[in-house]
């Protein structure tokens, strides 16, 4: 049964329960400042969840992309991916654990014909004030009885789940076991935020306990023998002041790993093995000349990372790598290919963009975006892999002297200094130093590369505030301005967002210069601006200026401010408490310089020029007749 056909079975099981398709959200969030990337199915429904927004129908399916840096470092261990694709199901206060338990065994038997016998499920124990799930046991127990085995509950694990109980389990007995951490989920800590007992589905390898891991095997434990491929949540609380509150209307939210899903189905030892990736892994071969078996790890990384890049970069919000917020992580995973591309030989140029078109290929038919955002993608990696492979081995050689060095001194620790050098000098990301270090039994002084960048950036900064930009520097350090400044000031909020209109959510402001004369302003863009591209961003700000739009300015503080939308690029250097300066519905910035009351005292606004500032990056000068 090939991914396709396990992904389509899924939406059609739950079409037949009822359940209404929804596409894929985007991989970048909308409207939620403290995710970079949708790290899971229910992160764009958590409106619907709560109850602020609802659907035609209270029960949805989806197959989600999803993202998580966090498990950038996990790559190579066979079970872990960056990118992945998450099937979903939800009930929006309708069915609950009954059917969803029910339901879910009903799939994974009788749809993908997995065997019972290797399927087991964790519940949670509970705690003071939530009791045990004992409800989720007993639905469990008349489950399993039907394929005919006798569910048994096993030992608890009331300490780190990682641990587990600490004595020897009979596997053949036991198929249901209690969790206290692994088994509650909640999405924050504040007031109003969901929470909820999960039960999650774990499925037996037959892989041997590794000892490295602990005495004793358990469901949570890393070996690898029992690895999880879905999880039901049933968000029935609300957190209050005092604890948690039961919720009027009960919710399902379950998530299952495609790719995990897949393995199993396909009966591979790990997900790499999967026609979800086989036919990277046939490229890739073909472009190192050696096989995947001589070296597992570099081939993982690099598939794994390639096929993050291209959904990245491919979304509709299409992300370019850069040095802050989701733009890092495509550096870095782009960077981290590149070098594990040199160690296992590749030598041909821009063969990352071969490998994209790979990615792209692959998933044409289910996220056919990719395909219109290739050249995109195409001339993004063609940029990073010049920029860094110039660097790449000047800077491995300088680190190799440093390692020698520290060996000989018998030093166990690679200074902040040397690292904040390489990252300075040879575009080295702080994560590439440390891996490279570990390779050679060496650890990276973090504190001291935090101190050096802050050092670095606390230069930077009183180069900048010399200049009149308005960011990051309050009224009272700005010199008093002439009747132009606060024009023009104003007239490079209007550009910026004219230009996320017209060009696209990508565009970020990188810089800014006013003087009386001019406007300077610089933004992440891909490529050069067509005159058609110019003219429009020219009307449309012209048009909002002859519609003579208030400027509002609300103090607020620095959550409330990001919350409410405002945009905000430089967020290390604001305080707590900042100014939100709206244009009508138009523009919305977090700023600190001074504007006018009226568009209309604009005039008239005109791009004299648009160039390069910088890979990446371009610029616009404008005036105002």
């Amino acid at each position: 049964m090939s991914s396709n056909e396990i992904r389509k079975k899924f939406l059609d099981f739950f079409k037949k329960k009822e359940h209404l398709i929804i596409s894929s959200a985007s991989l970048i969030p909308e409207n939620d400042s403290t995710l970079l990337f949708v790290n899971s199915g229910m992160s764009p429904l958590v409106p619907y969840l709560s109850g602020e927004k609802c659907f035609k129908k209270n029960r949805l399916t989806n197959c989600q992309k999803c993202f998580r840096a966090e498990d950038i470092e996990e790559i190579g261990d066979g079970r872990h991916n960056t990118f992945f694709e998450m099937l979903g199901n939800w009930s929006l206060g309708d069915y609950f654990k009954k059917e969803q338990l029910n339901w879910l065994f009903e799939f994974l038997i009788e749809e993908l014909k997995l065997d019972p016998q290797k399927i087991y499920q964790t519940i949670y124990l509970g705690n003071e004030q939530i009791k045990k799930d004992n409800n989720s046991i007993e639905f469990l127990k008349k489950i399993y009885s039907k394929y005919n085995i006798k569910a048994l509950e096993g030992s608890e694990t009331k300490g780190n789940g990682k641990i587990g109980p600490g004595i020897e389990i009979d596997f053949n007995k036991f198929r249901i076991f209690a969790y206290q951490d692994k088994n509650w989920w909640q999405r924050g800590e504040s007031i109003g935020e969901l929470g909820g007992p999960d039960s999650e589905t774990f499925y037996d390898t037959g892989r041997k306990h590794d000892l490295k891991f602990g005495k004793y095997c358990h469901l949570n434990c890393d070996c690898g023998r029992f690895i999880e491929i879905g999880n039901s949540v049933f968000i029935q609380y609300k957190k209050i002041e005092t604890g948690w509150q039961q919720l009027k209307n009960k919710n399902v939210d379950f998530g299952g790993g495609l790719e995990r899903i897949t393995m199993i189905v396909q009966k591979k030892d790990n997900v790499f093995e999967t026609d979800l990736f086989k036919n990277l892994i046939k490229k890739l071969e073909e472009l190192s000349g050696i096989k995947y078996q001589e070296a597992p790890k570099p081939f993982e990384i690099i598939v794994d990372h390639i096929k993050a890049i291209v959904f990245i970069m491919g979304d509709k919000k299409g992300i370019e790598p850069s040095n802050v917020d989701q733009g890092y992580i495509v550096r870095r995973l782009i960077r981290r290919i590149i070098r594990y591309g040199k160690q296992i030989g590749i030598e041909k140029k821009y063969w990352t963009k071969q490998m994209a078109e790979i990615a792209i290929n692959d998933y044409l038919e289910i996220y056919p975006e990719l395909k219109t955002n290739f050249n995109f993608i195409a001339n993004n990696l063609e940029k990073e892999e010049d920029k860094f492979s110039k660097t790449l081995e000047n800077g491995l050689k300088n680190l190799k002297l440093q390692i020698e060095n520290c060996k000989l001194k018998n030093l166990k620790i690679l200074s902040g200094e040397i690292a904040f050098d390489l990252f300075q000098t040879y575009g080295f990301p702080l994560e590439l130093t440390e891996e490279l270090a570990m390779e050679k039994k060496l650890k990276v002084d973090k504190e001291g590369f935090k101190k050096e960048f802050i050092k670095h950036q606390e230069i930077s900064r009183a180069g900048a505030e010399k200049k009149f930009g308005g960011h990051g520097v309050s009224n009272s350090q700005l010199p008093t301005p002439n009747s132009q400044l606060p024009k023009l000031h104003t007239a490079t909020h209007l550009l910026h967002s004219a230009l996320r209109k017209i060009l696209g959510d990508h565009v970020k402001q990188m810089g800014s210069n006013i003087i009386e004369e001019r406007l300077r302003f610089d933004f992440f863009h891909f490529q050069k601006m067509t005159d058609e591209e110019i003219e429009k961003v020219e009307d449309l700000i012209n048009q909002k200026i002859k519609e003579n739009l208030s400027i509002k300015k609300e103090e607020m503080n620095l959550e409330s401010a990001l919350k409410s939308g405002a945009l905000a690029f430089f967020k290390e250097r604001y305080p707590e408490k900042v100014s939100v300066y709206s244009i009508g519905d138009f523009s919305k910035e977090i700023c600190a310089g001074p504007h006018v009351e009226k568009t209309e005292t604009l005039g008239h606004f005109k791009i004299i020029k648009e160039e390069s500032s910088g890979a990446g990056v371009r610029r616009i000068k404008a005036i105002l007749k």
